[in-house]
């Protein structure tokens, strides 16, 4: 029989943690305050990695902990402190890049289990099996720029090593984020978790003989996003990522929003369910993940290399078809109206949407906005007022509220 595979989801918070395990995420990874590579997210102090991992754990749930830095002398000086503080906390595994460390872990920790980051650029069984029976990994993360068939050839060979690959979220146009173009333009390192996108601005081609004369390679006017991918999106493949012995589906986004993490792990979830169920994929599944920001969809490299249609070259910018507009706070079941802290202005008469986990969106019409003074209102103008609508379904606390985007 085959095993159900872990759905694996970013929190880069506590909120975020939560909401992810709310709406359906068997796992997340975290990052402590160091040795995690992105500095654009909050992060987990030790008081929040401990409440973050007794809220996952009584849930039966998993947390991992990204150590995926390409560490320098100066990163060991308190690594081994931070290793034992992860023991104590029984995290459920360590992301790991850097050698270094594996092999300091192994030493200093070595209940720890090892996870090879996809920054080590897996491609191949031989390495595979080099940080398996070397540094005694039990998963590894392979390399977005592997297809089906190169995965199932790795599996295959190591069939009782755990598999993670990325099925959803941002793509590096360089190998698994092995990137210089960040550090060279910004002094941004991106292998010290500080990447500046350079992948995603305005590009235009000259040659060294011909200096100040631009070349033509652009779609428009404007100029052409040359190194900018499109999104991996593999909802409607479950299952041949099933079929490829793929045990943990690894979404990107450790500094995408709550509502990002909540829409995108309860689509995951209802697509893994209905297939071990024998339901067909359900179009739908796919439109909710149009209705958070991002750029267009790709399949990666899963079918083969990818050709000029998995890249964006007119814009840097996302796809915004829906907008969040607030979070529900309470329920009054007397008068049957949804508490909603807003975040986006919305007006008197809108139909909204509300996510909820376990249960499928509902749709519902503004038909009254009543402020925290009782009065009524025709629009929600400011960030974090608290109104009530009128809502004859229970709506539980944490639920998010969108609405579509008039074009």
């Amino acid at each position: 029989m085959i095993k159900k595979p872990e759905l694996l989801a970013p929190a880069g918070d506590l909120i975020k943690l939560k909401t992810a395990i709310d709406y359906g995420a068997d796992a997340v990874y975290i990052g402590g305050k160091a040795f995690s590579l992105r500095v654009a997210s909050d992060n987990f102090s030790y008081d929040e990695m401990k409440e973050g991992l007794e809220y996952a754990h009584s849930r039966g749930k998993k947390v991992y902990v990204a150590l995926n830095i390409i560490a320098h002398n100066r990163d060991f000086e308190n690594l081994k402190e931070y290793l034992k503080s992860l023991e104590e906390l029984q995290v459920d595994g360590v992301i790991v890049a850097d050698l270094g460390i594996m092999s300091f872990i192994k030493k200093y920790a070595p209940s720890l289990h090892i996870h090879v980051s996809t920054q080590a650029s897996i491609t191949n069984y031989e390495t595979v099996g080099f940080y398996k029976e070397a540094l005694g990994a039990t998963r590894v993360v392979l390399a977005r720029e592997l297809s089906f068939e190169e995965i199932k050839e790795i599996k295959n060979s190591y069939p009782d090593l755990e598999i993670e690959c990325f099925v959803h979220g941002a793509m590096c146009i360089s190998y698994s984020g092995r990137c210089l173009l960040s550090n060279y333009m910004t002094g941004r390192n991106s292998n010290e978790g500080d990447c500046a996108q350079s992948c995603r601005w305005k590009y235009h081609l000259m040659e060294e003989k011909r200096p100040g004369e631009f070349m033509p390679v652009y779609e428009d006017d404007r100029g052409t996003f040359i190194f900018n991918s499109k999104d991996i999106c593999m909802i409607e493949h479950i299952d041949k990522l099933v079929e490829a012995g793929i045990s943990s589906f690894k979404i990107e986004g450790r500094v995408k929003s709550e509502y990002y993490v909540a829409t995108v792990v309860k689509a995951y979830r209802d697509a893994i369910d209905d297939y071990f169920s024998g339901k067909p994929f359900n179009p739908q599944l796919k439109e909710e993940l149009k209705k958070i920001s991002h750029r267009q969809y790709t399949t990666g490299f899963y079918f083969g290399k990818p050709d000029n249609t998995a890249q964006v070259y007119t814009t840097n910018s996302y796809v915004r078809n829906y907008e969040l507009i607030g979070t529900v706070v309470d329920y009054i079941e007397e008068t049957k109206e949804v508490v909603i802290e807003q975040r986006n202005r919305f007006f008197k008469g809108d139909e909204l949407e509300i996510l909820m986990p376990d249960v499928p969106f509902i749709k519902i019409t503004a038909s009254k906005i009543i402020n925290e003074d009782n009065e009524e209102i025709d629009v929600a103008p400011h960030p974090q007022m608290k109104v009530r609508i009128p809502c004859e379904v229970k709506i539980p606390t944490g639920s998010f509220v969108r609405k579509e985007k008039l074009l």
